[in-house]
């Protein structure tokens, strides 16, 4: 078993969200998937983002309101939400006074033969 521990890792930024990607960990070879952790301070949103990769993101302490194809779905703390491949998504923080922490895992996505 391995302990990850958010508080003492490396954080990058991206715009004013706090990402804490899990490569720095040492587990890309032993895991099927990235993973990290993201903060979206208050009244704020994460820049838009589009990948190949799937994405599976649980919010850990807050609501997210997450916008794809111009439709914004709330997902509150303890719910999980999927951004499938190229899918253009943001994701809203509408709190005044309340951090968004979610925690994604991504991979590409197996191909159907």
């Amino acid at each position: 078993m391995r302990v990850i521990n958010r508080d003492n890792a490396q954080l990058t930024r991206s715009g004013c969200v706090d990402v804490t990607r899990w490569e720095q960990f040492g587990l890309d070879s032993e895991l099927p998937f990235k993973a990290m952790w993201y903060s979206v301070p208050p009244n704020s949103s994460s820049p838009p983002d589009q990948h190949p990769e799937v994405e599976l993101s649980l919010v850990i302490t807050g609501t997210a309101n997450v916008e794809v194809g111009g439709e914004i779905t709330q997902v509150t703390s303890g719910d999980a939400f999927v951004v499938m491949t190229d899918e253009e998504h943001t994701v809203h923080n509408n709190s005044h006074d309340g951090t968004l922490l979610i925690y994604s895992s991504y991979w590409m996505p197996v191909e159907n033969v």
